[in-house]
């Protein structure tokens, strides 16, 4: 009885992977730019930039803090310290290395306070989590393949070329047959609908150029 219930049960059709995305997708509510509030990317650690910063401060604290305990014991002053102290006395402020310094030590002053304030990590995308407490992110590389494999299988396109800007995709394909208008065309509509898979928080705008291939 065992074996004849066991022959008699239904096989299960397993699903395939296409399905099984086409069902997920369904079932996620339609997106809607005006509610949804882009996720900022993750913040780099920037730990080169902090480190030298860090030894450069470190060393001149420790020369400078060297030769001023060395003047309270009742030692001299170096010499270098005297030479700035002079130096800085009697160059005006319109000497040449006076502008020359001011103006690299603004630059580094500025490129400090960009990176204290900036987040970095330019090369990683995020992506939408709707629902999901958690960050996702996309290498730009990762991206700009993924969207050359889109533009690979548009019928007439020999060879193409994408490039992930800040705000914009650029890609330049080489058209082998059919209308370079027409093959742009569905270009466009095919990697518009590759970057809605990709669900970015920040969705690129599309710069697509398709030119005949030149033998």
């Amino acid at each position: 009885m065992e074996r004849d219930q066991d022959t008699a049960e239904p096989t299960r059709r397993v699903a395939a992977p296409d399905e099984i995305t086409s069902r997920t997708a369904a079932l996620l509510p339609p997106r809607n730019p005006r509610e949804h509030r882009p996720a900022a990317r993750p913040w780099s650690a920037r730990r080169v930039p902090a480190a030298i910063t860090a030894l450069a401060v470190a060393a001149v604290a420790g020369i400078l803090l060297f030769d001023v305990i060395r003047v309270r014991a009742g030692g001299t002053a170096g010499q270098w310290r005297r030479r700035l102290t002079d130096e800085l006395a009697a160059r005006p402020l319109d000497d040449t290395y006076i502008q020359i310094g001011a103006g690299i030590m603004t630059v580094l002053g500025l490129w400090l306070i960009i990176l204290a304030l900036s987040p970095g990590l330019r090369r990683q995308l995020p992506l939408q989590t709707p629902g999901v407490p958690m960050r996702a992110v996309l290498d730009r590389s990762a991206a700009e393949l993924h969207l050359r494999d889109a533009a690979m299988h548009v019928p007439g396109v020999s060879a193409a070329k994408v490039k992930f800007f800040q705000r914009r995709v650029r890609v330049r394909a080489d058209v082998r047959f059919r209308a370079p208008a027409d093959v742009q065309a569905d270009l466009q509509a095919a990697l518009q609908e590759q970057l809605d898979r990709l669900t970015f928080t920040r969705p690129p705008r599309l710069d697509v150029r398709a030119r005949p291939r030149h033998k």
